[in-house]
């Protein structure tokens, strides 16, 4: 499993005093309001940011970092993704999984017979859909209900579900 989750990445700069656009990554941007400390991916290093200030314009979050106080300074990280750490990261609930721990999981069907792995995630609204690959290049959609979605267990790297008719064919 993976200790950082993407949370954004930096658009542009905001005005002249140091501050990023962030376009948001994350399903509640509110969420940059509690954090104190988020990390700049750098190459495969995770700088630490301090965060000064949060500030929401239209789908934006504007960013002010601690000790970063000119557009100069900031102007490098344009394109950089943002990341959180996984001990800062919003708790899941019960049979609630991050999208970045699923991806990967080994996907078998009642009779656990090898189906494929899991490989995206799509969030539709309703409910997510999983997109698993199959042997070749074929890949199969699987609504992440619990008539189709027995079980997951993330130790064995492991999901079980149920072929329903139509989603095979």
């Amino acid at each position: 499993m993976i200790d950082y989750f993407r949370i954004g990445n930096i658009a542009s700069t905001h005005g002249i005093k140091g501050e990023v656009k962030v376009f948001p990554t994350t399903d509640d941007s509110g969420r940059f309001k509690k954090w104190k400390k988020i990390y700049m991916l750098q190459g495969t290093e995770y700088i630490p940011m301090e965060i000064e200030s949060v500030k929401y314009f239209k789908q934006f979050v504007i960013l002010k970092f601690k000790g970063i106080d000119s557009i100069n300074d900031v102007e490098k990280f344009r394109g950089r993704e943002l990341y959180i750490d996984r001990n800062n990261a919003e708790p899941c609930k019960k049979n609630e999984y991050y999208i970045a721990d699923l991806i990967g999981l080994q996907v078998f069907d009642e009779g656990d017979q090898f189906v494929g792995e899991l490989t995206d995630v799509l969030q539709t609204g309703a409910n997510d859909v999983y997109v698993v690959k199959m042997a070749g290049e074929k890949e199969v959609l699987l609504p992440a209900i619990k008539q189709c979605i027995l079980d997951i267990s993330m130790e064995e790297r492991k999901m079980k579900i149920h072929k329903m008719d139509g989603l095979f064919d």
